[in-house]
């Protein structure tokens, strides 16, 4: 608001007050940002993790002989390659696969079983997973998840019995 004011020669002098700015007090806004930020830590799940559980079977105990007809054996190599084969070792044809395919391999022969056993669900594929000494932990963890991503209802580990065939074909391929 002006106002005139005299000044000594006696001329009228203009003076401007001056208005402060408005200002917007965001306390409030930040409480509240805290609150909801709050209670959105506190109520959200995180993701849950998936969890395969591995149990090995005793060794004192004779599992048998696995059924040769709808029995794959898988053979954990190095650089991310594997091989597997269909029934006993001594008859069976070894094939190469990298684990990339491993699943494409599982499906075939997982309907391969089903073909041969007229679709009989108490006759589903069994896999036996043989890591080698070459073999990564990475390579193990993925196999499991392929037995998951497959529905394979039974596989082993089997770390132990990896007979003198499998272990010259493993080195033969260079896995």
């Amino acid at each position: 608001m002006a106002t005139l004011n005299e000044s000594q020669s006696g001329k009228a002098v203009k003076v401007r007050t001056k208005k402060s700015a408005p200002r917007v007090d965001l306390t409030a806004m930040v409480d509240l940002m805290f609150l909801l930020t709050t209670f959105f830590m506190l109520t959200t799940t995180l993701g849950d993790l998936n969890v395969v559980d591995v149990a090995k079977p005793d060794a004192t105990i004779d599992q048998g002989p696995y059924p040769a007809s709808r029995t794959m054996t898988i053979l954990l190599g190095k650089n991310n390659e594997a091989a597997y084969y269909m029934g006993e070792t001594d008859k069976a044809e070894i094939k190469t696969s990298s684990l990339k395919n491993i699943e494409n391999d599982i499906l075939s022969s997982k309907l391969l079983v089903a073909k041969i056993h007229n679709n009989n669900p108490s006759k589903h594929m069994i896999v036996i997973i043989k890591p080698t000494k070459t073999s990564t932990y990475k390579d193990f963890v993925d196999v499991l998840d392929e037995m998951k991503i497959t529905n394979i209802k039974a596989y082993a580990i089997d770390d132990d019995h990896i007979t003198d065939k499998e272990k010259d074909f493993m080195k033969l391929k260079g896995i």
